[in-house]
């Protein structure tokens, strides 16, 4: 039988390993050491579900966005690579340099969390072309819908494959049966449920890439002006990290079927809602807890500006990614577009999480170039 003295120093191991493990909960924002329960594979109707459930309504936002208009945001993949483990999970916004972020960064599962529903729809309209792909030759003619060149093989370097889809026309007759497929893939195979203005938003964005192609770049409405030389579409297939790779999900056929995979499985899902707003980042964030998950990367691209045009919405985004669950390498992705007050050329940043939620907690952060002095 143990002695009294034993039964204490037993006691005060226990207290103090439990101090422990309290500890080391709240630094990874709730998440323990136990594996993570994310699923393999979601359902159609599981997938349509978190789409529809963690969404807010959707806001407007003063362009159309088809396409990234973020030249050279490989650069931080390298940094990224040295931090960031496989398995966790990706948040981002816009449209699809989010597959490319997902190449580099491997998470099991990732959100793309958007104001406009235009964005999301423009997921389902890849995921659909994606889904029904052949390979990322198929692919880009479903997505231009334009001819497939016949010398294109998979092992095609992603120079000829922007090459040869620029140089042929595309047909309105394949625009018009691939639309079909996609809407019949999405609606029938599926079982997402679409309005007929979904439907109509869906044309839209695909008809962009139709009357474009691989020259497709950001399209402005309303106010804007003064931005020149956008990327097109095939500039960024063919950009790289600055170093030595280009992860572009249309950079290799592995890199193309690794998101194709995802797509397959349900685990890239297009949430609508505002960084600032009740719902959207928060329903993310249940979810990861109820999985044990933890948040890997966060690509906000240059939303963080807009929110500081306002007094309180960066505030509420800020008090909404302290709800995250998130771990010490957790990191900020940004983009910082050059103009006033940043008079260095426009760039992408990295940052981790838990130091700007500590300096936003401590009140070290008013502005936005508070933020973007915290990045590199």
């Amino acid at each position: 039988m143990p002695t009294p003295e034993a039964v204490r120093r037993i006691i005060l191991f226990a207290c103090a390993s439990a101090l422990f493990v309290a500890v080391l909960f709240y630094v990874s924002g709730g998440s323990s050491t136990a594996p993570d329960t994310l699923p393999s594979r979601l359902s159609d109707k599981e997938f349509w579900m978190m789409v529809t459930e963690f969404s807010e309504a959707g806001g407007y936002f003063r362009s159309d966005n088809f396409l990234s208009n973020e030249s050279g945001y490989q650069t931080v993949v390298p940094l990224l690579r040295k931090t960031i483990q496989p398995g966790g999970v990706y948040l981002g916004v816009g449209p699809e340099q989010n597959f490319t972020y997902v190449i580099a960064v491997e998470p099991k599962m990732a959100f793309v969390l958007d104001i406009r529903r235009q964005n999301m729809l423009e997921h389902l309209l890849y995921k659909a072309l994606m889904e029904t792909s052949s390979g990322r030759a198929d692919f880009l003619s479903r997505l231009f819908s334009r001819p497939q060149p016949p010398a294109l093989e998979p092992s095609s370097p992603v120079d000829m494959l922007v090459r040869d889809y620029e140089s042929v026309q595309p047909s309105g007759e394949m625009f018009e049966a691939n639309l079909r497929d996609v809407l019949n893939h999405l609606e029938k195979r599926k079982g997402f449920e679409l309005s007929s203005q979904d439907e109509a938003s869906v044309r839209r964005v695909y008809h962009a890439f139709f009357d474009s192609g691989p020259d497709l770049s950001y399209t402005f409405v309303g106010g804007y002006g003064g931005f020149m030389g956008m990327p097109t579409y095939g500039d960024l297939m063919r950009e790289n990290d600055g170093h030595t790779r280009n992860w572009n999900f249309l950079a290799t056929e592995d890199q193309f079927r690794a998101v194709q995979q995802l797509q397959k499985d349900n685990l890239i899902v297009p949430i609508v809602g505002d960084f600032a707003g009740p719902k959207a980042i928060r329903s993310v964030s249940r979810y990861l807890k109820e999985h044990n998950a933890a948040l890997s990367v966060f690509y906000t691209s240059n939303v963080e500006q807009y929110l500081f045009q306002d007094e309180d919405n960066w505030k509420r985004f800020y008090e909404n990614v302290s709800n995250l669950p998130l771990n010490p390498n957790s990191t900020f992705i940004r983009y910082v577009l050059n103009g006033r007050g940043f008079p260095r050329r426009s760039r992408s940043l990295v940052s981790p999480m838990l130091d700007v939620l500590s300096a936003f907690e401590n009140g070290r952060i008013q502005s936005y170039y508070d933020v973007i002095e915290m990045s590199r």
